[in-house]
């Protein structure tokens, strides 16, 4: 037997009282003579008799009822055997996981609803003194102050869904530093409820406990939930052409153990549907989903895949931006007679803005807005080109080198090897014959849009090219010439790319030029010098990269949605701004918080539209049994997992096992019971 207050056991000395009232009563008596009294000694001696009796069981129910009223103050329990008892001199943290996945529901209430009122009832059970802290996963700043029941109560009514994720191992950290701080005892005690999520909680083999703390895990989780997601979107093509019809892939995962037949799924652009399709997905598959449609403006759209799934529904929508028609800035620099091929290529498509300049002629400032540069027989790079054309690679430009007829390698060998490209050698003359290309492996990634339409069987007739420039190294060919030399080959330089071509774009080197590959190629390395946009975010990404514009001298940009407006921590690297998802200094929480669009301001102007859905891991909502976290934390005495939460019945289960079985309430009924019998002895005993 224990006691969970023992320092009441001292008001066992008021015990004293009626045992010192039932030894010194000072009535005196008085003696009355009678002439006959044979008769009145038996009666005599018969009513002290009884009389006695009467005042000892008075003074054992006034004995009993003081000391069950003390022990109903000092609450005796026995130990449970499985488990010590809660410390009455540590503190008390109790998790509640408000993440999204905590909407699955059971019994028509939702896992969160169910935590919550458990957690009621538990603060009803717990001392009602401030050694108690209540935890969620936005880690507010009142998370770091102890309270007491009554104003944890209030606060569990506040609680919503939060779309951060925390793993345990951030969960105990916070906890026992909080409970650390405010109390110089080890002996804390942590209360957890989660339906535990494989995909958030972290690697629980590696979670470290301090053996002088104890822990409770209930599991939330009643029984395996389904729940379909979107897990990308991406499109056809490098980017969207108005007034075309374009082509929007999306891959969907089922994460339940049924099929699912002829699922409805929506595509919304700026709220209007534009396409749909019906989707089957196989148990525990995903499955990839095309979307037609036509944009007929250009400029940012706003995308919505959407579909209808109980009961987890925080992820029924996946929201997409979607730049249609994006401007690509090329840079054409010629030198010397050249064709005018390069100009008329970019000239039939609206989405190129290009500017042809004699190489002795071009500001180099244009290519701080450029995205493509073009070097196209150039004989001479002077002044200040070369060190323009290296500072726009290594921010992320892209650079294609077409050589004149002059075998002019050497002038390029500087800003080459700057850039670390093997500088190309001068192989030829011009009366050589030409050697045949030979036919580009469709396996290249760069060729994936060019030939994955294509229904040609035959084996494709190539351009010939008589080479001026070899080259070895690094690098990947797109193209090579039948001996195996290279013809057309990238170069990564650092976020930009170098392209080489081994022959002019005249008609006396090469018919390149004049091939049907010759505008899908210029086209594709074209598209891929503009930086894809991302279409969507995610909130749990550490930083967030978008291109921009020239945004002048010391740019601060915002985040704004609805009456939202947050400047996040930013810094500008060339055409890149970088910043990070903004947290309340006060509460440590995202601030963005609710999935959809975002605008990015600068000076008040949009600059840009951003996409943020929530955590695909959030989606996935496999979770770990009580048999399993039973096997996991089998090592450890001090924690202690429950069955899976019943609606009712984890308080009394908690009671019994970890604070043993309580008497407090029995006493207190025998102390009321003999205080009623003292009253009935000392009302109906005559004597």
């Amino acid at each position: 037997m224990s006691f969970l207050y023992p320092s009441f056991l001292f008001g066992l000395f008021a015990v004293a009282i009626p045992i010192a009232i039932h030894l010194f009563n000072f009535r005196r008596t008085r003696k009355v003579y009678f002439t006959n009294v044979a008769f009145l000694k038996e009666v005599k001696t018969s009513t002290n008799s009884f009389r006695r009796l009467k005042q000892w069981l008075i003074l054992a129910t006034r004995i009993l009822f003081i000391t069950f009223l003390v022990l109903a103050f000092a609450q005796p329990f026995i130990q449970s055997p499985k488990q010590q008892s809660l410390s009455s001199q540590g503190n008390t943290g109790i998790y509640l996981d408000n993440s999204l996945s905590m909407q699955n529901e059971t019994g028509k209430r939702q896992y969160l609803q169910l935590a919550t009122d458990e957690a009621d009832e538990l603060l009803g059970a717990l001392p009602k003194t401030p050694s108690i802290q209540l935890l969620t996963n936005d880690f507010e700043s009142r998370d770091q102050y102890l309270a007491t029941p009554d104003k944890l109560k209030d606060r569990l009514t506040e609680i919503n869904f939060s779309p951060t994720s925390r793993t345990l191992e951030s969960i105990y950290k916070r906890q026992n530093n909080l409970l650390s701080r405010n109390s110089p005892s080890t002996q804390n005690q942590f209360i957890w409820f989660s339906d535990f999520q494989k995909s958030t909680v972290g690697d629980l083999n590696k979670l470290k406990i301090d053996t002088n703390s104890r822990i409770f895990l209930v599991p939330v989780q009643t029984e395996e939930t389904a729940n379909l997601y979107v897990d990308s979107v991406w499109l056809a093509t490098p980017f969207v052409k108005e007034m075309e019809t374009n082509t929007l892939n999306v891959r969907l995962v089922n994460t339940g153990k049924d099929a699912v037949k002829n699922l409805p799924v929506k595509l919304f652009l700026d709220e209007k549907q534009v396409s749909s399709s019906s989707v089957n997905l196989d148990a525990n598959n995903s499955v990839v989903a095309a979307f037609d449609f036509l944009v007929k403006e250009r400029g940012l759209k706003k995308g919505r895949i959407s579909f209808e799934d109980f009961p987890v529904t925080f992820d029924n929508d996946f929201y997409f931006v979607l730049n249609a028609s994006p401007t690509i800035n090329i840079v054409h620099m010629f030198g010397g007679a050249t064709g005018n091929y390069i100009q008329n290529l970019f000239s039939n498509e609206t989405i190129f803005q290009a500017r042809s300049l004699n190489a002795q002629n071009v500001d180099p400032t244009l290519l701080n807005t450029a995205d493509l540069a073009i070097l196209d027989g150039v004989t001479d790079l002077s002044g200040s080109l070369p060190t323009s054309l290296e500072a726009f690679v290594k921010k992320g430009g892209s650079l294609i080198i077409f050589p004149g007829p002059a075998n002019n390698s050497t002038i390029y060998g500087s800003l080459l090897s700057r850039l670390g490209v093997p500088s190309p050698q001068n192989t030829t003359s011009p009366d050589k014959t030409f050697e045949a290309i030979d036919a580009p492996d469709t396996r290249n990634p760069f060729f994936e849009s060019i030939f994955e339409n294509t229904t040609q069987k035959e084996r494709m007739a190539m351009p010939a090219a008589n080479p001026v420039w070899q080259w070895t190294g690094r690098g990947s060919s797109l193209l090579r010439l039948k001996t195996g030399t290279p013809f057309l080959s990238r170069f990564d330089v650092q976020r930009g790319k170098v392209y080489l071509c081994a022959s002019p774009l005249t008609d006396n080197f090469s018919t390149f030029q004049k091939h049907a590959l010759f505008v899908p190629i210029l086209y594709k390395i074209a598209a891929l010098s503009k930086s894809q946009e991302r279409l969507s975010f995610s909130f749990q990404e550490p930083s967030i990269v978008v291109e921009i514009n020239e945004a002048g001298k010391e740019p601060v940009f915002h985040l704004k949605r609805d009456n939202l407006e947050l400047i996040p921590s930013q810094r500008i690297s060339g055409k890149q701004l970088l910043f990070d998802i903004p947290e309340n200094s006060q509460t440590g929480s995202k601030q963005l918080a609710e999935a959809g669009y975002y605008e990015l301001t600068l000076n008040g102007k949009v600059q840009k539209i951003l996409a943020f859905n929530y955590d695909k891991k959030e989606s996935q909502p496999d979770s770990y049994s009580p048999t399993e976290l039973k096997q996991i934390f089998g090592r450890y005495k001090n924690v202690q997992i429950f069955s899976a939460l019943n609606e009712g019945e984890f308080v009394n289960e908690f009671k019994s096992e970890s604070q043993g079985k309580n008497f407090w309430k029995y006493c207190l009924i025998a102390a009321l019971f003999f205080l009623l019998a003292e009253i009935l002895i000392i009302r109906f005993v005559k004597g």
